[in-house]
């Protein structure tokens, strides 16, 4: 019997254990722990693990159960109730940066137009998991500044629909860039048609007769069968797996089963994902960072400095005095796990070569990494500017009197 891929998996899951909760003692957060974990066990520093091709490909689960996870919360319900900020502040932040920075790629960096289009919105996008994270730390997900922020990642999860299709029409060479951008716009378009029929005429109707059975792991079956069929499905049409995920996420949001459905994928997609992040960690080669740190670190504060001088001003367009829309700029300067995640499918369809997806890595992992003492001091400037006790998500009321009585416990 071969155990080298059980080895491999116990190096990984050793590293997790030690360097995550280091992490998060040390303030950094979950995400960059199990980077910094790749990076220790990968080629390029202690070399534990050579095989990163089938570490990548157990690692892909990851993203897929990732973007379902996403679809389950991108309610039609809730985006109406925040529409004006998730697809106003939202697409202006997207677009607006997008452009800006694939004009840069192209007249600063000589980067392919075609590579371009595709790095300039990724770069846009902030970490969700990270800045979720912090909000909820921070207790200030409820507040002004914590509503702001979602809003916009939001918008950003809803963008990464498109651009993965455009990452995967990208690859085809007989067709125009605007051909291509239109063929991603109504490709998305024909997604939500299907999201309507699949989820009030099929779905729905499936979901309560396997209910009916009573058996847990029957239950658990058809949910990864539901996120899996999906994605394999949407692979046979050209697109990603991970886009057929958000599908299926979508097509459960608006279900009574949506809370159990991420109940049972939920321990799943913690594991796959932190193996997504340690891949991408053992991708990076670090001494390509050695050999000019002055230059990475320089693009990393010019990315960073750039979002946040963009968002402020729009902000501040919606209504958000100077402090808040400044400390929302600063939450969301960095790039995320969707950057790594477009960069990697960009890599595999050959859409980037290996020196520019490498320097798009460490400007990634660099930026995830300085975003701890960056939100530190947004959690001041949001703080400073309210009224109720700092770490509190609501206005501070007076005690009730009476006994409270709650009845029912967790999601089920």
């Amino acid at each position: 019997m071969n155990l080298a891929y059980l080895t491999d998996i116990i190096i990984l899951l050793s590293a997790a254990v030690i360097t995550v909760p280091l992490s998060r003692f040390a303030g950094l957060g979950t995400v960059p722990g199990f980077l910094i974990a790749g990076i220790a066990v990968g080629p390029s520093s202690l070399g534990l693990i050579d095989n990163r091709v089938e570490i990548g490909h157990l690692a892909e689960l990851g993203v897929v159960l990732l973007l379902f996870i996403v679809g389950i919360e991108l309610k039609p319900s809730r985006l109406w109730l925040m529409r004006r900020l998730v697809f106003g502040l939202g697409m202006l932040q997207v677009l607006v940066t997008g452009v800006l920075i694939t004009a840069a790629a192209v007249f600063v960096f000589d980067v392919e137009f075609r590579a371009a289009i595709l790095i300039g919105p990724a770069l846009a996008l902030s970490s969700t998991a990270f800045v979720l994270q912090l909000l909820t730390e921070q207790k200030m997900l409820t507040s002004n500044y914590g509503r702001t922020s979602v809003a916009v990642l939001l918008f950003q999860d809803l963008a990464v629909v498109p651009l993965l299709a455009l990452a995967s029409l990208l690859t085809l060479t007989d067709i125009t860039i605007g051909k291509e951008i239109g063929f991603a716009f109504l490709e998305a378009l024909l997604i939500l048609a299907l999201i309507i029929l699949g989820g009030r005429y099929l779905l729905q109707p499936v979901l309560n007769r396997i209910a009916r059975l009573g058996s847990p792991e029957i239950f658990t079956a058809s949910a990864v069968l539901l996120v899996l069929g999906t994605a394999v499905l949407m692979a046979q049409f050209g697109l990603s797996m991970a886009m057929g995920a958000f599908v299926a996420g979508l097509l459960v949001a608006d279900s009574e089963f949506r809370h159990q459905v991420t109940a049972e994928i939920q321990p799943l997609r913690g594991l796959l994902i932190g193996l997504f992040f340690m891949s991408m960690g053992m991708s990076l080669e670090l001494a390509l960072l050695f050999a000019d740190p002055l230059f990475f670190i320089g693009l990393v504060l010019v990315l960073m400095a750039g979002k946040a001088a963009l968002l402020w001003p729009l902000a501040r367009l919606f209504g958000h005095k100077g402090k808040l829309a400044l400390a929302v700029s600063l939450l969301l300067a960095q790039s995320g796990e969707f950057a790594l995640v477009l960069f990697a499918v960009a890599f595999d369809t050959a859409l980037l070569n290996e020196a520019l997806f490498q320097q798009l890595l460490v400007v990634v992992v660099l930026s995830m990494l300085a975003t701890p003492p960056i939100a530190g001091l947004a959690y001041r400037l949001a703080a400073s500017r309210r009224r109720e006790p700092v770490g509190n998500g609501f206005a501070a009321t007076k005690p009730a009197s009476a006994a409270i009585v709650i009845v029912g416990f967790g999601l089920r």
